[in-house]
């Protein structure tokens, strides 16, 4: 017989982004009890090394403390595992080698958000320098006919870069303001969507009410509707 369903987040990268996929597991999951909500056990431990640090060479490398952590959510028995941050997936296949659970994508789950809508032609791509290094979505977007608009170094120094560490700092406005600007240079550039790859932007963005939610799609959500896709197809038997 198959272990209970329990969902494994490997959280703390940074703090507010683990509580948002945590509430947005929660608006994902139709539930008329506590009961049918998603069982989770979160690994939020904000200090795992920094991972834009990390990549660029200026830190250490955080797969020690991510093993750790994978390691401790297959030990309270999680049936699968979500990483509660983009850039982090740079160690996706290391961490996936080393867990007895499976470790779910957050690009596979936003490239089906995509799936059975009406495609863009071009979609803006706000993350840090390791995603889109890594090109795990411009790849994704293409091999669907969809052309990547990405930020310029310098919107990434001016604005991404600043606007995400405000709002680590606490300061989600200040961050939301950046950060609605690289939006609006993206969608003057062409893009017709957005896609907010860093867990850190739609926070700041719902805090100034950016209207470019509207043409959004966030990796967080998508990650959260996938896990609650495979809750309910277990929740009869396990509450």
């Amino acid at each position: 017989m198959s272990k209970p369903f329990l969902l494994g987040i490997v959280g703390g990268m940074g703090p507010l982004a683990t509580l948002d996929l945590m509430h947005k597991l929660l608006r994902a999951t139709p539930a008329e009890s506590d009961q049918q909500q998603i069982p989770h056990v979160v690994w939020n431990v904000p200090q795992i090394a920094d991972r834009q640090q990390a990549l660029a060479g200026k830190g250490p490398s955080p797969l020690p403390q991510l093993l750790h952590a994978v390691d401790q959510l297959n030990r309270v028995g999680a049936s699968h595992i979500a990483i509660a941050c983009n850039t982090a997936h740079h160690w996706y296949e290391a961490l996936a080698q080393r867990s007895d659970a499976p470790l779910l994508h957050i690009v596979d789950a936003t490239l089906a958000a995509f799936e059975g809508k009406e495609k863009p032609r071009r979609v803006g791509v706000i993350a840090t320098q390791g995603t889109l290094d890594a090109g795990w979505f411009q790849h994704g977007f293409s091999a669907m006919g969809i052309n990547s608009v990405l930020p310029t170094a310098e919107e990434l120094r001016q604005l991404f870069v600043p606007g995400c560490y405000a709002v680590k700092r606490g300061e989600l406005r200040a961050g939301g303001e950046l950060l609605s600007l690289q939006a609006q240079a993206l969608c003057d550039r062409g893009a017709e969507r957005l896609v907010l790859a860093c867990t850190e932007v739609p926070v700041a963005l719902a805090e100034v009410a950016s209207p470019h939610l509207a043409v959004s799609i966030d990796p967080a959500e998508a990650l959260a509707q996938q896990c609650a896709h495979l809750w309910l197809a277990q929740r009869e038997k396990w509450h």
